[in-house]
């Protein structure tokens, strides 16, 4: 008795251009599946998928509410449907003080908020109706508490969590799962601006490894590293105060 083939499963990943994004869309890629990578630069985006034969690109923009509709039908009819998918698009702006850049603000939210959002628009629709798939947000342990530089991104990745738990009860009854990552520090061009001691930080092919691990077992939380992830949640449980002078000192520049 012979069994019927299966064809291998569809990822999509979003901000697949550079650092964890693309770290992950090679490791999928490795262990057989067939990978659909988004990002706005095209030029870095066709390198990587002349690189891989299963990737797969898929220039877009995520604060393109309508573009992310139309790119998802074509993985949809190019590649089939989605099993998972990777929100991961995001920017780094650092706020410095005392000047206070409202703009920064405004184009964080709008990528790693909106960005977000407009990818799930057309996406939960389509895998409730399936009552089939796992959306994986990326967040960051800055979303835990706030930390030096991270007014605006910190705050962004908070609203993720929020985001990420309160949809997971929403689609749990449609058979979609969520999963949230929350990276601590990983080596890539974002992190490469900080002038502040960054503890526990590793490679993108390390963080992707973890992700590629943690999606594969159907974690709903996958945070790494997890000394410092423990930790940061732990000193949290302080009164912010307390927290807000121990961090602080920790991670000065002077």
């Amino acid at each position: 008795m012979t069994s019927e083939a299966t064809n291998p499963p569809c990822v999509w990943i979003t901000g697949a251009s550079s650092g964890i994004g693309a770290a992950l869309s090679r490791e999928l890629a490795a262990r057989g599946y067939v990978v659909a990578a988004t990002a706005r630069n095209e030029s870095a985006l066709g390198k990587l998928a002349e690189s891989v034969t299963n990737i797969h690109a898929f220039a877009g923009d995520t604060t393109d509410r309508a573009g992310m509709a139309t790119l998802i039908e074509a993985i949809d009819c190019e590649l089939g449907p989605i099993d998972i998918a990777v929100l991961n698009a995001g920017i780094y702006l650092p706020t410095n003080f005392p000047e206070f850049d409202a703009a920064i603000f405004d184009r964080s939210f709008a990528v790693n908020l909106g960005g977000t959002v407009n990818c799930l628009a057309p996406l939960v629709p389509l895998m409730s109706a399936r009552r089939a798939g796992r959306i994986a947000i990326v967040s960051s342990v800055a979303g835990y508490g706030g930390l030096p530089t991270s007014a605006a991104y910190g705050a962004t990745k908070a609203a993720l969590f929020n985001l990420g738990e309160s949809l997971a009860m929403d689609v749990a009854e449609y058979g979609v799962k969520i999963s949230m990552i929350a990276p601590g520090f990983v080596k890539t061009p974002a992190t490469d601006v900080n002038t502040f001691p960054m503890p526990f930080i590793i490679s993108a092919e390390d963080a992707a490894r973890r992700i590629a691990n943690g999606l594969e077992k159907g974690q709903a939380h996958i945070s790494f590293p997890k000394r410092f992830s423990f930790l940061l949640r732990l000193i949290n449980l302080l009164p912010r105060g307390v927290y807000t002078r121990l961090v602080g000192g920790a991670t000065s520049r002077n």
